[in-house]
């Protein structure tokens, strides 16, 4: 039975049922039918019953249907809980206390190999480590579905909600009022759960405002969890400081970029609404006669009216739209697209544009996920520049080490369910992390080393009698030693593509190439370049610069109008594509993935090359949906690194990645037999693997004497001469 047919039953009783609740409860229903969880029949009635205010005849004839419905699902449930028949005994069992133990010990998890010590043992212990291995795989992999169904659930919800809704429900304007009150957030101790995931236990959040946190850790910890339950004050932020979360981009509609950005600010657009409508309403009570009543009508509205000029004064309100056109100019956006509806431009510009909506608002706590991931490195420039002065409190998942570099003056480590702070930007980190733990390693071996030292003396000399005084002393001295943790080790993660086979140039030239849709717009004129399988190539330039079209003309998925593109007739180009999600298959396992595009090998095969890229264990066996962005990266360079590439050419590689996965990208690159070209933003990435930079603008590519850091210098200071 599908959950699209028990779906369409929920819906013809209850019509005006959510959606997102129609889905949930029919894939739960479906799934859990022949689990172990509790009567799931149970559970859905009593959800539809808080849907319909109660139970009632309607509600049983469709749970005789359901059950029906379900009836082979859950004979299957029934006879798993029946078990294996009873049978009866042919001997007795001598229930001695010899004989209980090994299942004593079993149950609480002795090792009786070693207590044995020689003596047979009556159980299979590779069948019981087989057994104990899928208990524990079932029980992860219902960990990761529950946790991937309830973030749809509330994604869905979500979308439920307009901007300006949730806006309110999070900032109401009445309850935020910040004057003479600290901005500073100190939380001594929260937990953080997702499902049944556990981010942080017992842990200390603390802000200071005016401070520019970045937060980092490992891809899956929980990073943008904590974002969002702060977001949605799931922590107990003070009431009187507002909050913005920038996550997903805006729905696009018919409203101009200008008035979106002007729109994001709730309480203003809100404020000067009601100053409209209370200046009609004195204009009409100026018309009426000046009896009583009109005058304390007027007095009152003309208070209310000085209220909202007050608060609008506050705000700036007035300098809006010139903030506005400022913040969309700085991100990439030209005099014309700020007057073009937001339905017209594509996800990237929407996130763009949610960034400057969210810059606009100024709200007290400002939270950013990885923002660097959305924009060129031209708007990249601007934004570290702009975030330089913010006068509120930021808090940025980000994993451009030149990023926070540019813009932190605090990291906060989250690892192991808690959050460690450091002072100083993400290098000032590094160095900092890297002293203490090379510290706290000294002093862990030199307490390990004083204990061996305790141990040996107690071993030579305890059962001498001039000694065993001394012995016994310590053994004192050891029992109370405090128990000794070792220091945490960070977690290295290495990437390996294959060596290619060598193949004779040129290998990929472009001559005096020209091209364009048509003779009046032409996007590259008079483009040269070769591609060695030495090549360290970086392109750089704004969005819509010809990036993206310099890319298609080097594979031949465009044509030039002039000039010539050469290929070895044995070239193979493996493609990161920047979208690369789009062309990973949700429902399908990273190993069934690689064996739908690459067949002929083992399921061991495949897997052994996902651990190439840290794809390991159960990750490689659970649905890609269910992946974070890191993980669906390392399963696209997986697949790329089958095509066993001589060139290697790679749109925006690193977002989604963590700092780990971006040193294993980088040290594999290096370490790459063939040619490589980047699109990227990452200044550290660029600097690590190019030998060469080439910039992209005014319809053509040339290359660029400086760096990276040189060229975003060189981009600040235009724009800060542009009036």
């Amino acid at each position: 039975m599908s959950e699209e047919d028990i779906a369409e039953e929920i819906r013809t009783l209850y019509p005006d049922a959510e959606e997102v609740i129609v889905q949930y409860l029919s894939g739960y229903l479906v799934d859990d039918a022949v689990g172990d969880e509790e009567d799931v029949l149970d559970v859905a009635r009593q959800l539809l019953a808080s849907l319909s205010g109660g139970e009632d005849d309607a509600l049983k004839q469709l749970m005789a249907r359901l059950t029906d419905l379900l009836k082979d699902q859950l004979h299957i449930r029934a006879m798993r809980r029946q078990g294996p028949k009873l049978q009866k005994l042919e001997k007795v069992l001598d229930m001695s206390k010899a004989q209980m133990s090994s299942t004593i010990a079993l149950s609480e998890g002795v090792d009786l190999e070693s207590i044995n010590k020689g003596k047979a043992s009556r159980v299979d212990m590779k069948k019981l480590e087989k057994q104990e291995a899928k208990l524990r795989a079932k029980i992860e992999k219902r960990s990761k579905r529950d946790l991937y169904e309830g973030s749809k659930l509330l994604d869905a919800h979500k979308k439920q909600q307009t901007y300006e809704e949730m806006f309110m429900q999070i900032n109401p304007l009445e309850s935020v009022n910040s004057k003479n009150k600290s901005r500073d957030i100190h939380l001594p101790s929260i937990d953080v759960s997702f499902a049944s995931n556990r981010i942080l236990t017992g842990a200390t959040l603390t802000l200071a405002h005016g401070r520019r946190y970045g937060i980092i850790g490992r891809n899956g910890v929980g990073k943008s969890t904590l974002l969002r339950h702060i977001a949605m004050r799931e922590v107990p932020i003070p009431a009187h400081i507002s909050i913005l979360f920038v996550e997903q981009e805006i729905v696009g509609d018919d409203t101009t970029a200008l008035d979106s950005v002007l729109k994001a600010d709730v309480w203003r657009d809100h404020l000067l609404k009601e100053e409209a409508t209370l200046n009609a309403r004195l204009a009409e009570l100026d018309q009426e006669n000046d009896e009583k009543r009109f005058e304390d009508a007027r007095e009152d509205l003309s208070s209310r009216l000085t209220e909202v000029h007050s608060r609008l004064a506050d705000m700036d309100a007035a300098s809006g739209p010139a903030r506005a056109a400022t913040l969309l100019a700085g991100l990439g956006f030209d005099d014309q697209d700020q007057q073009r509806p937001t339905r017209s431009f594509s996800g990237g510009w929407r996130m763009r544009l949610a960034l400057a909506r969210a810059l606009f608002v100024k709200p007290t706590l400002l939270l950013l996920d990885e923002p660097s991931n959305h924009i060129d490195l031209n708007a990249l420039a601007w934004l570290e520049d702009y975030l330089q002065t913010w006068p509120g409190t930021l808090l940025v998942v980000s994993h451009d080490r030149a990023f926070l570099d540019a813009i932190a003056t605090d990291i906060v480590h989250q690892h192991s369910n808690r959050l460690d702070y450091y002072k100083g930007n993400f290098t000032q980190f590094y160095s900092t992390k890297s002293d203490r733990d090379a510290n706290l390693k000294k002093e862990y071996e030199a307490q390990m080393e004083y204990r061996r030292g305790l141990q040996a003396f107690i071993d030579r000399w305890r059962y001498n009698a001039n000694r065993a005084a001394q012995a016994q002393s310590r053994i004192k001295i050891l029992e109370k030693l405090p128990e000794l943790e070792p220091p945490e080790v960070d977690e290295t993660e290495t990437f390996k593509f294959p060596e290619c086979d060598k193949i004779s140039p040129p290998i990929l030239q472009m001559s005096d190439v020209t091209f364009g849709y048509s003779p009046e717009k032409v996007i590259l004129k008079g483009v040269d370049i070769d591609v060695g399988l030495d090549s360290r190539i970086a392109v750089v330039g704004a969005n819509g610069s010809g990036k993206s079209t310099l890319i298609k003309v080097l594979t031949g998925e465009l044509r030039p109008m002039s000039g010539h593109v050469t290929q070895n007739g044995r070239l193979r180009v493996g493609y990161f594509a920047q979208h690369h999600v789009d062309t990973l298959v949700p429902t399908m396992t990273p190993v069934s993935f690689l064996a739908s595009r690459f067949p002929g090998k083992t399921e061991q095969e495949y897997r052994q090359h996902l651990g190439n890229f840290q794809i390991s264990g159960m990750t490689g066996l659970q649905q890609i949906g269910t992946l974070s962005g890191g993980q669906k990266s390392r399963v696209a360079f997986a697949l790329l690194s089958l095509q066993r590439p001589h060139v290697l050419l790679l749109d925006e590689p690193t977002n989604h990645l963590d700092i780990e996965g971006l040193d294993a990208l980088m040290s594999a690159l290096e370490q790459f037999t063939g040619g490589v070209i980047i699109i990227s933003h990452d200044e550290r990435f660029i600097t690590t693997v190019a030998k060469q930079l080439w910039v992209c603008a005014d319809g053509t590519v040339k290359k660029f004497a400086g760096d990276v850091k040189s060229y975003k210098d060189l981009i600040v200071s235009n724009i800060k001469l542009k009036p």
